[in-house]
């Protein structure tokens, strides 16, 4: 693997996740999980130690929420990486349910898709 590698990030089904590559190495990954309306929750997004400080999370989090948004899939924002970038970022085309604030803590309700 060189310094000057290109990310490539794919949809791993079988894991339930994106993964960013540099070469063949696996770099990170971010994983989602359908829930009970086949919304995909985006829980917990990880880069390899080796691999921080280059931009490779918020590469992989814009490759997996355009490709979400492709799909024509809800996302469900649970981990923190990925609700700060799209309190930042608009995604073209993003149904996005956010979950409760803590001030509804114990709610199963959720708010209605943004586009």
């Amino acid at each position: 693997m060189t310094e000057a590698s290109t990310p490539t990030v794919t949809r791993n089904d079988e894991k339930s996740r994106y993964e960013i590559h540099l070469d063949d190495v696996l770099a990170g990954y971010a994983e989602f999980e359908p829930d009970d309306h086949g919304r995909q929750v985006y829980a917990h997004t990880e880069i390899d130690p080796a691999f921080g400080g280059r931009g490779l999370g918020t590469t992989l989090v814009a490759a997996a929420l355009a490709d979400a948004a492709e799909r024509g899939e809800i996302v469900v924002p649970v981990c923190p990486f990925v609700v700060r970038y799209l309190e930042n970022t608009d995604v073209p085309g993003l149904a996005v349910v956010w979950r409760p604030t803590s001030d509804a803590a114990g709610s199963d309700d959720v708010d209605a898709p943004n586009d």
